[in-house]
């Protein structure tokens, strides 16, 4: 193997073609860097140098071999400044996976738009799933984050949930329905008409906080048509075919047809949970779940909009 630091040694002598110049610039004194450079030839096993009295110069080999040695000392400087990337998290891939409602939160948007400004050689991944999804994802190491409404169980122990927001759920009415009168709703009122949901073997964290709304209140709600995606749940909703409970952001989806109202229950409300590893080292994740813990702490309220 050849040693880095005779290496550094021969560029500096070829740019000065003087031993003396050379030994100044790399802050030593002449003789070692004279014994530097004959290691090096006996290493190669031939000379770099023609020298004498008057003047230094580069042999025919020591020629050829400038470029490569000069190409070897840049690369392990790129190295060197790829890695001190990597632990400062100025590069690398982060796989984000998030929940089919948490994509319309300002929360989601704003810290996208934050992390990507301050780390834009960083390559981010997103991926939308449910959120029961989540946990093996990053268990294995396919997601590095998640933005989950459902806190993992018991038996994912490894991962951690730090809670962003809570979010009011509002109720989604067709715009023609006698219920997009009343300037608020109850859920009793809801339970009259079908509930359009995620289906029930998605793994919906949404689906569980809402059915567990439901039973607090001992009301059974009648089933409805279903949909994998937030969109396609209001789109519905639009059609006429039920109402939906929707995290209060979903009212940025202000489609003709459908009409937002605020639920009478004070406790109707879904977290916004931020998922990782515990114990992540990754300055990346670190860096991503600052971002969006500053970012929901500015958020203001939003209220429902009107019809």
């Amino acid at each position: 193997m050849i040693d880095l630091r005779r290496l550094r040694c021969f560029l500096v002598v070829s740019d000065e073609l003087h031993f003396g110049r050379a030994a100044t610039r790399l802050h030593m004194s002449q003789p070692p860097l004279t014994r530097q450079i004959s290691a090096l030839e006996t290493q190669l096993g031939f000379r770099l140098f023609d020298r004498s009295s008057c003047s230094v110069t580069l042999t025919t080999a020591g020629q050829h071999f400038l470029p490569y040695a000069r190409s070897v000392l840049e690369q392990v400087e790129l190295a060197a400044n790829v890695s001190r990337q990597l632990a400062t998290g100025s590069v690398g891939n982060l796989a984000l996976g998030y929940a089919s409602s948490i994509a319309l939160s300002d929360i989601f948007s704003a810290a996208i738009q934050t992390f990507c400004l301050a780390h834009p050689q960083v390559q981010l991944n997103v991926e939308e799933g449910a959120s029961s999804q989540q946990f093996a994802q990053l268990i294995d190491g396919r997601l590095d984050i998640g933005l989950s409404r459902m806190p993992p169980p018991a038996e994912a122990s490894e991962i951690e949930a730090t809670c962003l927001d809570n979010e009011p759920l509002i109720a989604a009415i067709p715009s023609d329905s006698l219920l997009a009168r009343q300037a608020q709703l109850t859920l009793a009122e809801l339970s009259a008409y079908p509930l359009i949901a995620f289906p029930t073997d998605y793994g919906s964290g949404l689906n569980q906080i809402i059915d567990a709304l439901y039973r607090r209140h001992a009301l059974t709600p009648l089933p409805g048509p279903k949909g994998k995606q937030i969109t396609s749940i209001i789109a519905l909703v639009a059609a006429g075919r039920g109402v939906a409970v929707v995290p209060q952001c979903t009212q940025a989806l202000a489609k003709h047809g459908v009409t937002y109202r605020p639920l009478a229950e004070p406790e109707a409300s879904a977290p916004l949970l931020l998922l990782t590893r515990k114990h992540e080292r990754s300055p990346l994740v670190r860096a991503f779940g600052e971002i969006i813990r500053q970012t929901a702490q500015k958020q203001p309220a939003t209220s429902v909009l009107p019809a």
